[in-house]
């Protein structure tokens, strides 16, 4: 009863923006439609046909319909509605961190904390503390060496299961967005876990480029370079991005990859850009979404298929052009 009257609030609450200019709408090009188009089916109907939150579609999947939202793409607030009320009760989060059989309350807090984020940004009006409440409990997640790690993991990590250094990313965006000064220590702690740790796979490089982006001291500056000579050297002949340079492209190391070279503004990568959205376009499936990305490869799962489609359809917003 409390999430149904709550799931009404938040439709009302997402009708209101934030002040300001609205972003220029972006390109409107067939492949961003129908990743939205799958996503707005699957993100709210999990809720409905089951008891959890989910992180990948109250996650992962929740997190592109946000930026999505953001970038002035039409997203009916309805279809997160469900999600908003949601992420509106972190208390809940520990309750049901996933899916049963499945949860990891730090993972779990890792993906809500995010989505929680972009929803803020997306315009969303909730209590301006919860996110800073939400990211102090995040903060207390964070390994002496300045990490986030998911207990019971494969070092790389996955499209769902966050491998360590996607895991700092994505924690360190959250602690910044939710009070930069505040958390500065452990935000300091991250990055120099990244600038210490060389990386060894697509996803560490594009996750260190992600991460050291606003960092301006010399050793961040070179280890963000060698992460970037890594991505370029790893692009596939079909444009996509496996997990290692050389290996076969997968649907979510190319995503990581676009979003980590798109970050940079750097003309010079324009190009990579262009062939890896190119491969997201291309091996797109007929529902919009896109074939999960596992570890090791092959395998089907529900989740990592939401959050392989998510990763993707992220990528494409992000370097998508502005319309004129």
């Amino acid at each position: 009863m409390i999430l149904a009257l709550l799931a009404s609030s938040a439709a009302v609450l997402f009708a209101e923006t934030l002040p300001g200019k609205a972003p220029a709408p972006r390109e409107d090009d067939r492949g961003v439609s129908r990743a939205l188009s799958f996503l707005l089916r699957e993100v709210p109907g999990w809720r409905q046909k089951h008891a959890c939150g989910s992180c990948h579609n109250n996650g992962d999947g929740a997190r592109a319909l946000f930026r999505a939202r953001s970038l002035a793409y039409p997203v009916p607030a309805d279809a997160l509605a469900n999600t908003a009320a949601w992420l509106a009760t972190p208390g809940e989060w520990e309750k049901e961190a996933g899916e049963p059989g499945t949860s990891d309350r730090k993972l779990a807090r890792i993906q809500f904390a995010a989505a929680l984020r972009d929803a803020r940004e997306a315009g969303l009006s909730l209590d301006p503390g919860l996110l800073r409440q939400v990211a102090k409990a995040l903060a207390a997640d964070q390994d002496q060496d300045g990490s986030w790690r998911i207990a019971q993991q494969a070092s790389m990590g996955s499209p769902v299961a966050y491998g360590p250094a996607v895991a700092t990313w994505q924690s360190v965006r959250t602690l910044a967005a939710a009070d930069d000064v505040g958390f500065a220590r452990e935000i300091a702690k991250a990055q120099a876990y990244f600038v210490a740790r060389p990386a060894q796979n697509v996803m560490d490089a594009a996750a260190a480029v992600l991460a050291l982006g606003a960092a301006s001291s010399g050793a961040a500056v070179e280890r963000r370079r060698q992460a970037l000579d890594l991505l370029s050297a790893a692009q596939t002949e079909e444009g996509g991005f496996g997990p290692y340079r050389g290996s076969a492209p997968e649907a979510f190391d190319t995503a990581l990859a676009l979003l980590a070279l798109a970050q940079t503004g750097d003309d010079s990568h324009r190009e990579r850009i262009r062939r890896g959205r190119a491969y997201l376009t291309a091996t797109q499936l007929e529902d919009g979404g896109w074939k999960e990305t596992t570890r090791p490869s092959g395998y089907e799962s529900y989740a990592q298929h939401i959050s392989t489609s998510a990763w993707a359809t992220l990528a494409l917003l992000e370097t998508a052009k502005p319309r004129r």
